[in-house]
């Protein structure tokens, strides 16, 4: 009897210390929770993203990762290389995207003729003043639209180096700063090389993220077909909504700065990047700018997800689309038919989540 009593003071000893430790629990989700929603408001910034993607969606299907990546892109402030074969709206979501914002846009589409002064603009000589002015190309825009990137000589690639990397044009001497937001999204097609030119690896060292765009689904593909119908082949680009201007891009963008991350997803960055350089399956690995583009990528992953803090998955998420662009395989793997990808699958799998 004595036994049984003591197993019964005990259970119920074991039953109240798991609801205590539940009431713990839960008062300190709720104090976690308290200081989340108090330290930043991310619900404007939520709904700006998810108000951009509805206009999109008014002519675009599917493409959602496309869209995604780059709405990160801009709260990242970072520039976009869109690879794709043809015909699959690389460039009406990238226009579009521009349509939503409240900003100067200029499309330039590259040609092999095309000539630096022809992006950057030239210094004329003016017959009435005697001196020379100079008049800027149609770099000088907000959001940059550069179609078919791979079409154009080196020379011309060239004069992109500095005006992506410092958002800065430096012309006969004199330096022109960009007005923010400054971004530059470029498209090209992965197939066809015939008057191509490979763009050099410290150009593709300046794109944050390298979005490759798949052929819709079956479903997808019909509802295009559908939408295409009801709307005669046409696409009314007036009927898009500016959700956004420079002012709250900017205010986003500072926002995106102070998501928290901790000190170990921070040594986690810099493991997986330190692993592209140390990798046989790689000849060249990633820079220090490829560990802060995924850092940036991930803060804002977070945010547009509604967290102020980064988590390992953000990380993950964001990890392949900013190396992608910037390892080069080894003659022996390239032959084997290995990808970047799946070297990057490998990293990914290979070091250690941080807990």
């Amino acid at each position: 009897m004595e036994d049984q009593n003591n197993l019964e003071n005990q259970n119920i000893d074991a039953t109240n210390k798991t609801n205590n430790e539940a009431e713990v629990n839960t008062t300190a989700e709720t104090n976690s929770n308290e200081t989340f929603n108090s330290r930043i408001d991310l619900a404007p910034l939520q709904n700006a993203v998810e108000s951009v993607k509805n206009e999109i969606s008014k002519v675009i299907v599917g493409q959602s990762n496309m869209i995604e990546l780059l709405i990160i892109s801009i709260l990242a402030n970072g520039h976009s290389l869109i690879e794709g074969v043809p015909g699959v709206a690389k460039t009406v979501t990238a226009k579009l995207l521009a349509k939503t914002l409240d900003v100067d846009f200029s499309r330039i589409q590259f040609t092999p003729d095309l000539m630096p002064s022809d992006i950057l603009g030239t210094s004329i000589f003016n017959v009435k003043s005697q001196e020379f002015e100079y008049k800027k190309g149609p770099i000088f825009s907000n959001i940059i639209l550069i179609d078919e990137i791979n079409r154009a000589p080196a020379k011309t690639q060239a004069a992109l180096f500095e005006v992506m990397a410092e958002r800065q044009v430096t012309i006969d001497g004199s330096r022109y700063i960009m007005e923010k937001p400054f971004l530059v999204f470029a498209t090209q097609n992965p197939i066809e090389q015939e008057g191509t030119y490979r763009l050099p690896e410290a150009q593709l060292d300046r794109f944050l993220f390298k979005i490759e765009v798949d052929y819709p689904s079956l479903e997808e593909e019909i509802e295009i077909l559908v939408g295409n119908h009801n709307s005669k082949d046409s696409i009314d680009f007036d009927n898009i909504t500016k959700v956004l201007n420079a002012k709250e891009i900017a205010k986003y963008q500072d926002i995106v700065k102070s998501i928290l991350i901790e000190d170990n997803l921070i040594k986690y960055i810099a493991s997986i990047v330190n692993n592209t350089r140390t990798n046989a399956n790689l000849y060249l690995g990633a820079s220090p700018r490829a560990s802060i583009s995924i850092m940036n990528a991930a803060k804002a992953n977070a945010a547009i997800n509604g967290r102020d803090f980064v988590t390992p998955d953000d990380i993950k998420r964001c990890t392949k689309a900013v190396l992608k662009h910037r390892l080069v395989l080894t003659p022996e793997r390239e032959m084997e038919g290995f990808t970047n990808a799946k070297v990057i699958d490998q990293i990914l799998e290979t070091i250690e989540i941080p807990r």
